[in-house]
């Protein structure tokens, strides 16, 4: 039960970032945070080449892996429309700034306490995202490379996923960061689909609209 449950998690997460890929696509924008991105792009390739899951996991963190980098090929392309006054070579060293940096980060702090799974770095990377996401949902102040089934199927995989540890694995259930994260985690994604559904409304567009 506890590898369906971490699965289904994972594949809620593959369509995430379908969903964040192809409204970027549509809105000539790249649907995540640029310094959630970073970390993320960074623990996937961490723990798929560097300390790699077994599979099924490890097939999942490929896939992952390789869906970034086409929010990342979209944050490079469509940077400029989000930041206007920026260079498109100041954007790209600021992504290369980001991304050495928390790549090193999470290399770094997952070595010294010993976390070779990397729960620690990917529910603290994905609080730091689940906040980020709202607060590009208020600098953005439009659904500009933002959907319901982003917000709705991100909550779900870190959701499940944030389950799964907390039933399943010993580390989740003697540690006294890790639940705290798990429930932070779940606010502001509750947070963040509320706001999403009441732009919806706002604006007239049907909720389930692609």
């Amino acid at each position: 039960m506890q590898t369906i449950i971490s699965v289904i998690g994972g594949i809620f997460w593959i369509l995430t970032y379908v969903f964040i890929i192809s409204k970027g696509f549509k809105d000539k924008t790249y649907g995540m945070p640029i310094i959630a991105l970073c970390a993320n792009i960074s623990w996937e390739f961490i723990f798929s080449f560097v300390f790699p899951y077994g599979p099924p996991q490890s097939y999942i963190n490929y896939l992952w892996f390789g869906l970034d980098t086409i929010v990342v090929a979209q944050f490079l392309n469509y940077g400029k429309n989000e930041f206007s006054k920026w260079s498109s070579s100041k954007l790209y060293k600021l992504f290369i700034v980001l991304l050495t940096s928390e790549f090193s980060l999470i290399l770094v702090g997952s070595i010294a306490i010993g976390d070779f799974i990397g729960i620690y770095s990917a529910f603290g990377q994905n609080l730091l995202m689940s906040i980020l996401f709202v607060i590009m949902f208020f600098k953005r102040n439009s659904l500009r490379g933002q959907s319901f089934y982003i917000a709705i199927f991100k909550m779900l995989g870190t959701g499940l996923v944030s389950l799964h540890f907390y039933l399943y694995e010993p580390i989740s259930q003697s540690s006294l960061i890790l639940p705290p994260l798990f429930g932070s985690i779940f606010i502001f994604d509750m947070a963040y689909i509320y706001l999403i559904i009441r732009a919806y409304k706002q604006n007239k567009v049907p909720l389930l609209k692609i």
